[in-house]
């Protein structure tokens, strides 16, 4: 083979980087195990939280913290604010706070809020729930009648498709057989 030959022939061409051209799946994976960055410390030593170390907490985790933590120092900031008389606060420097009337007006008007959201809620279900004497409460868009099949196909089907129970078996079930 002539020179000329031989250049033609070169793989990878002298124009591109060798690091870039890959030849097979061995070589690739190869590659990135070389281009990863090497640890100072040992890799057997890792520890269950290693992904927590490189990547860091998730949001939701901080988020949750935090909030664990504000919820805590609120509670404690309104119950000192709460039980302790006035005359305390004042030798304390701390002058600018609310009424104690608060103290128990806020916490009344939450519970009342919530007690009454949850009669609404429960009264709206009620308004959008039919009759018990309407067919839409035995059948609606979603009904699947269930289907009779020939012996032919019970060999090729061994399990029944999902259908609903009529009310015709339903009520022979519940009254003919007792």
């Amino acid at each position: 083979m002539d020179e000329g030959a031989r250049k033609t022939m070169e793989w990878p061409p002298p124009s591109t980087s060798p690091s870039l051209v890959v030849r097979s799946p061995r070589q690739t994976v190869s590659l990135i195990r070389n281009r990863r960055p090497h640890r100072d410390w040992d890799q057997s030593s890792r520890s269950p939280s290693f992904a927590a170390r490189d990547h860091g907490p998730k949001p939701s985790e901080v988020y949750g913290f935090v909030g664990s933590i504000t919820t805590v120092i609120a509670t404690a900031v309104y119950l000192a604010w709460a039980y302790t008389p006035e005359p305390v606060l004042r030798s304390l420097g701390i002058t600018y706070y609310p009424s104690k009337y608060w103290a128990l007006a806020v916490p009344s008007f939450v519970i009342v809020a919530v007690a009454l959201s949850m009669a609404i809620y429960m009264g709206l279900n009620f308004v959008a729930t039919p009759p018990p004497t309407s067919f839409s409460t035995i059948f609606d868009e979603n009904s699947r009648e269930r289907m009779t099949f020939s012996p032919a196909m019970e060999e090729e089907m061994p399990i029944e498709p999902i259908s609903d129970i009529s009310i015709d078996q339903i009520n022979d079930l519940m009254f003919a057989g007792g």
